[in-house]
């Protein structure tokens, strides 16, 4: 078991999955860890024929306007890599509080659980195939 060093934000771990990259956020997600995750995604997307990433935000009670917009730069760094980005498991609190910050974040499609949001990648939608979400 590693433990990180005092100021080093420990890593969120990233599962690959048949070519689909699955995030899964627990709990607060600090600054520092937020901008770690979008490096490791990224460094993630370039070094494999990964297409798709699922983030799960089921396990996230608070987003506040950085977090989403590095949610929204996931999404748009994955889709320069030529990968789709879903995000699912969204509480209705978490959703009331990006719309009540004017958060839209851009570039991703959201879903009810990482089952669909699975399903959704699987279905090869070209770019732009699965605007809209479900």
């Amino acid at each position: 078991m590693t433990i990180p060093h005092p100021g080093h934000p420990a890593a969120v771990p990233i599962l690959a999955l048949e070519g689909i990259l699955l995030v899964t956020l627990q709990g607060e997600l600090h600054d520092g860890m937020a901008e770690q995750l979008q490096q490791d995604i990224a460094h993630r997307l370039a070094g494999s024929a990964v297409t798709g990433v699922v983030i799960d935000v089921s396990g996230v009670e608070i987003v506040d306007s950085f977090l989403g917009r590095v949610l929204a730069e996931i999404a748009a760094g994955a889709r320069l890599l030529a990968a789709r980005t879903v995000l699912c498991g969204m509480r209705p609190a978490v959703a009331i509080t990006l719309v009540e910050l004017g958060l839209t974040l851009p570039g991703l499609v959201t879903t009810l659980d990482v089952n669909r949001a699975l399903e959704l990648l699987r279905q090869g939608a070209g770019p732009g195939g699965l605007e809209g979400g479900t």
